[in-house]
């Protein structure tokens, strides 16, 4: 099965539709799949609900898709450093579904699991729990949460060898992994795809058997969501 594609659009090719459920992996403007986003962006494709940590900054990550307005609905825990997501948001364009970090992350990796819910106890008595069914074992209250199935899973990865087997540099594989595991379809970007062998199987991270189409989208800037600096001390 080929699955090195030349290009983040030849990646997407056939898998774009208006309505998809994404799932996207990175933490901050840690690990985001930058090519796939841009991508998809220039796609015009819309009406998109993205399950991810957050939604970028603006201008960056999703944040560019949220400028367009091809999103439609965010599953997120965090998104406090988009202007724009908290413009549409409290102007009623944007669908917001707020979800604890470690619940998110369980519902991606439930999903990929196969498993259409789980309990837990996070959320227990605040606004998270609305609307879901509470259960008590142990003589303690626990809220059903669903898995995620997406669409589309899009992340970005360190190395990746021909066959899909993926690795992520330290906190960049965040929620790369429970992405990945969650989608019908997983693109993972890499920046450097090496020959099947020369990655340690002991180092794997994801298992090539979750990823079908893969993409170099190499070379990259570091990109820092805030810069503090401090004057000099006189010496």
């Amino acid at each position: 099965m080929k699955k090195i594609y030349p290009s983040a659009e030849a990646a997407l090719e056939g898998v774009l539709k208006d309505g998809l459920l994404v799932a996207s992996g990175g933490f901050g403007l840690c690990g985001i799949p930058e090519r796939l986003l841009d991508a998809m962006r220039d796609s015009g494709v819309k009406d998109l609900t993205f399950a991810s940590n957050n939604a970028g900054i603006d201008n960056e990550g999703i944040g560019k898709l949220l400028r367009t307005k091809q999103v439609k609905k965010m599953i997120s825990s965090y998104v406090g450093e988009n202007k724009e997501f908290e413009r549409q948001y409290l102007a009623g364009e944007l669908e917001v579904e707020f979800c604890p970090q470690g619940t998110l992350a369980e519902r991606m990796r439930a999903g990929g699991a196969g498993i259409p819910g789980f309990y837990t106890k996070t959320g227990v008595g605040t606004q998270v729990a609305e609307g879901k069914e509470v259960k008590v074992f142990g003589g303690e209250e626990y809220i059903l949460e669903e898995g995620i199935f997406a669409d589309l899973s899009i992340i970005k990865a360190w190395k990746a060898d021909e066959t899909g087997n993926v690795v992520f540099r330290k906190t960049a594989r965040n929620f790369n992994v429970p992405a990945a595991t969650c989608g019908k379809i997983c693109i993972v970007e890499v920046e450097e795809i090496v020959p099947v062998g020369s990655l340690d199987p002991d180092a794997i991270h994801l298992p090539g058997v979750f990823v079908q189409r893969i993409v170099v989208g190499a070379p990259y800037d570091k990109k820092i969501e805030f810069t503090t600096t401090r004057e000099r001390e006189a010496v």
